[in-house]
């Protein structure tokens, strides 16, 4: 299958339509003829800055019967939320919920919450930069070890239920051998290679800028950006694992959840209607289809097939 393409809108303008990063925008389109190195570098810390800042998350009141944790990550700590504990509750599986770019842990609470009720034990986790997390830049390979990082604190995974960026994310840890059971990964986001092209594109930077800027991601994170395609993910994700996505979706179009699904043998792909990017997040039938699917792998039961909302 074809790399999607987007004719009428830029899935990335929404993530850069402030007057900040338009100005941002015009500086660098000054700069890239006389100065493309300072450009690159400008871009990149535009490009890793998630928008709009988290000021609001962090401000945000815990939501009843849950606390919050800080563990050190790399320079700094990143939040993770926990359910309080109960006399008497057991031993959970443990599901592991995390958000997409400039998303917080709290996007998670209507799926953490139906899982609690289902008798798993579910943690969110702020990625760095994010909510309650340190920090104000973050990358997609700092999400990947942010993942292992929880992973090594709460033991093997049953499961981790994970949105957009963080979908990608925990698609990559789980090809490296991140010890997890099943997958659920909702409005997956589009690989980095494609993300960079259409950032360049609603700033009106250029083709060769998202070029340079995916070689330096490379040379500092030290990971190649291919093994976040489909191509590479697919044959080395051996998880069960559920896709669902929307059919509405403008941030990340349903092509791309179609084509990872499609590299990803034996998954099973859901398609919501009228639910766009974030809302598949609190919808009930989502929640359910995560439920059981995550329940199939705790109580034997078959996986469901693909269908439609």
């Amino acid at each position: 299958m074809s790399t999607p393409t987007v004719a009428a809108s830029n899935p990335a303008a929404s993530f850069y339509a402030s007057l900040g990063a338009r100005s941002l925008g015009f500086a660098l389109r000054l700069s890239q003829s006389v100065a493309p190195a300072a450009a690159t570098r400008l871009a990149l810390r535009l490009f890793f800055t998630p928008m709009p800042l988290k000021l609001a998350a962090r401000r945000r009141p815990l939501p009843a019967g849950w606390q919050v944790e800080h563990w050190p990550f790399e320079q700094g700590a990143m939040a993770v939320y926990r359910r309080v504990p109960k006399e008497g509750e057991g031993e959970r599986p443990t599901v592991l919920l995390v958000h997409g770019w400039a998303g917080s842990a709290q996007q998670m609470l209507t799926l953490a919450d139906v899982l609690h009720a289902d008798g798993f034990a579910p943690v969110m986790l702020d990625f760095p930069a994010h909510g309650r997390s340190a920090g104000w830049r973050a990358t997609l390979p700092q999400f990947v070890r942010a993942l292992w990082a929880a992973s090594a604190r709460l033991g093997p995974l049953h499961g981790v239920v994970a949105h957009s960026l963080g979908a990608l994310a925990t698609a990559h840890a789980a090809a490296n051998g991140l010890p997890v059971q099943r997958l659920a990964l909702l409005a997956a986001s589009p690989p980095p290679s494609l993300f960079l092209q259409w950032f360049a594109r609603s700033l009106s930077l250029g083709d060769s800028l998202p070029q340079r800027m995916g070689a330096v991601i490379e040379r500092v994170e030290g990971v190649p950006l291919v093994r976040f395609d489909p191509g590479w993910l697919g044959p080395r994700l051996q998880q069960p694992t559920l896709f669902v996505h929307d059919e509405d979706d403008r941030v990340s179009p349903l092509a791309v959840g179609q084509r990872l699904a499609q590299a990803v043998p034996g998954s099973t792909l859901v398609t919501t209607r009228t639910l766009g990017h974030r809302r598949v997040l609190a919808d009930a039938a989502v929640a359910q289809a995560v439920t059981a699917h995550l329940r199939a792998g705790r109580d034997g039961a078959e996986r469901p097939n693909g269908s439609e909302m």
